[in-house]
């Protein structure tokens, strides 16, 4: 049997930032992967891969904005372009992961991993040991116990479409049917091109604020983009015509494609994990904020935790769990996560970007905030590129300290992870306030002054 320092379980982004950092301290490092295509979700199939098709659905949105103010026709696309563009990126992924691994000469092992004990894996016909785990296996599409489920696409697979069809429906109102439904919606003609979301509970996004989110399906709808709340459906069937979706109140939704946009589960069933005595539910596997599971020489990073699933999320609960050994081995500065200030990003068009607490939230947990909020926005940095869904709301508390911020905008992550940092550093709005006075003109970041005016007013009352 083979002993390791340190036995990571996916080469995704926090397998590999966990990885290299504990390389790069001189500790035996090996990495364990069931995928022949090493490199994880965000590169292959997440954040990198949908980004191809978010570019090219931004400028044929602005372009449509503008028709008639000197923008004289929307640009043609190609779909089969924008998908060998996106494939020549990805297919070169594996190769890069493999090459970065020899290169530092971290052991890749192929196969999957299933725990024996707490100190042993099994990887086929290999056992090896280590005296740390970091599993960092990632998510995978969430299944649905629905009829007919077969006949419709993950994610991941709407990602290798060779065409696009007319009639989408999207199976749950999250971030995949969003931010997909926003790229079909656009590629195409929108007078022929049905797109609809079906969400079973009462709203979409329902960890978003309400009335941004509303503000959000008013833009959506717009576009051509439909959405239904309130749907149980019963079964998917395949027709001569295409798909139908039938609902409990009898409805049906015809369609060329179904996709699964329910979310994604943390992929952990086959690890054995109860063999190795660790604690997990339907979530993922528990963890503390430092990242340990209920096996302290065994922790948890990226999608495969019951925490947050966002790919810089990911990395630094990497360097959390990679100092926690190293502190281990007497080398290391302890690190905490902290989730308090983790800004979220939608890219629709206009993008929905939001960090701390939703209105929602402060209402139910009956904190005491004042607001400042704005809708169909005037400002010139909107009149000048016909945007007419814009929106904004900053919510802070009696000491003038920001708890949560939600903006519906083109480049809304710029603005959001200005308050951000505003909220890690404690500073007050009528601060940020003065200080954005002086704010490159006219640019998003300006427009933060308008937001903020009214809660320095509010706050001087």
């Amino acid at each position: 049997m083979t002993k390791y320092d340190v036995v990571v379980i996916g080469t995704g982004t926090a397998g590999q930032t966990a990885a290299y950092d504990l390389n790069s301290k001189g500790l035996n490092v090996a990495v364990v992967e069931k995928s022949d295509k090493p490199g994880g979700t965000c590169a292959l199939a997440g954040c990198q891969a949908k980004k191809w098709f978010y570019e090219g659905a931004e400028i044929i949105a602005k372009s449509h904005h503008l028709a008639g103010k000197g923008i004289l026709s929307a640009p043609n696309f190609s779909w089969d372009d924008f998908m060998k563009e996106k494939n020549e990126f990805t297919n070169t992924v594996p190769g890069n992961t493999l090459a970065g691994f020899e290169k530092a000469g971290i052991e890749l092992i192929p196969g999957a991993a299933h725990f024996l004990d707490e100190q042993t894996l099994d990887i086929g016909s290999r056992k090896i040991s280590a005296r740390f785990f970091v599993i960092a296996s990632g998510a995978r599409s969430m299944s649905l116990p629905i009829e007919g489920m077969e006949h419709a696409i993950t994610s991941d697979q709407f990602l290798e479409l060779s065409s696009l069809p007319d009639r989408f429906v999207f199976i749950g109102g999250g971030f995949i049917s969003f931010e997909f439904a926003h790229f079909v919606a656009r590629f195409g003609d929108s007078h022929s091109r049905q797109t609809t979301i079906l969400e079973a509970a009462s709203r979409p996004l329902g960890p978003f604020d309400s009335e941004m989110v509303s503000l959000l399906v008013t833009a959506s709808q717009a576009e051509g983009i439909t959405v239904h709340n309130n749907v149980q459906i019963t079964a998917i069937e395949r027709t001569a015509g295409g798909i139908s979706v039938m609902t409990e109140d009898d409805a049906t939704f015809s369609s060329d494609i179904v996709v699964n946009g329910a979310g994604r589960a943390a992929d952990i069933d086959d690890l054995d994990l109860d063999r190795a005595g660790i604690d997990y539910t339907r979530k993922g596997i528990i963890v503390n904020y430092g990242m340990q599971t209920s096996q302290p020489h065994i922790y948890a990073i990226g999608d495969c935790a019951a925490t947050i699933q966002l790919a810089r999320v990911a990395d630094y609960e990497a360097m959390v769990a990679t100092n926690a050994i190293l502190g281990e081995l007497g080398s290391g500065t302890r690190l905490e996560m902290d989730y308090s200030a983790v800004p979220a990003i939608l890219f629709t068009y206009p993008q929905y970007a939001m960090v701390g607490y939703t209105e929602d939230a402060l209402k139910r947990e009956a904190i005491p905030y004042i607001k400042s909020f704005g809708q169909n926005l005037t400002w010139p940095t909107y009149r000048r590129i016909g945007m007419s869904h814009a929106a904004f709301k900053i919510l802070v508390g009696s000491n003038g300290e920001f708890l949560g911020a939600h903006i519906l905008s083109d480049n809304a992550s710029g603005i959001v992870n200005t308050i951000r940092m505003a909220m890690l550093n404690r500073v007050p709005a009528e601060t940020l306030y003065r200080q954005s006075i002086m704010s490159p003109y006219p640019s998003r970041e300006s427009d933060l002054l308008y937001m903020l005016k009214p809660l320095t007013k509010k706050m001087a009352g």
